[in-house]
């Protein structure tokens, strides 16, 4: 018997201990991790950067008079329509520039709704007979 209170007395021992350490826990303060302290912005000027300009690309200089522009091209023909800026007479030296064109050719044959001309004046809308493709935009040089 004596070993049956000895057990019931650990029991209830172990049994007090058990609530005592689960009061323990629930009255402790959860563990919060400290944080870094805060760095003093310093009272030091910093260098300021200049902006950069974007780079921006100059057209290429090209020698003679801008005279006009290509409005269309008829490939069946191999002819181009140019609104004149300039005027233009038969055996001038033009040259079509644009992003693919790069052509220098003399003035052969110029047109006017399909009448044949020898001069065409600032304004007008002509039609010249070109050596190869041109494109909308192209810019026309009286060299």
């Amino acid at each position: 018997m004596a070993l049956k209170k000895k057990k019931k007395a650990a029991k209830k021992i172990t049994k007090k201990t058990v609530k005592k350490a689960k009061k323990k826990i629930i009255k402790k303060k959860p563990v919060t991790k400290k944080r870094p302290a805060l760095k003093k912005k310093s009272t030091l000027k910093k260098k300021t950067t200049s902006k950069k300009k974007p780079i921006t690309k100059k057209p290429p200089k090209i020698e003679g008079k801008l005279i006009g522009s290509i409005t269309h091209y008829f490939p069946h023909v191999q002819a181009a329509v140019i609104k004149l800026k300039g005027p233009l007479v038969t055996g001038d030296t033009v040259k079509i520039k644009g992003y693919t064109t790069d052509i220098t050719q003399p003035v052969t044959s110029l047109q006017i709704n399909r009448v044949v001309i020898s001069s065409a004046k600032k304004g007008d809308e002509i039609g010249l007979q070109v050596i190869s493709r041109v494109r909308q935009q192209d810019k026309v040089y009286k060299i």
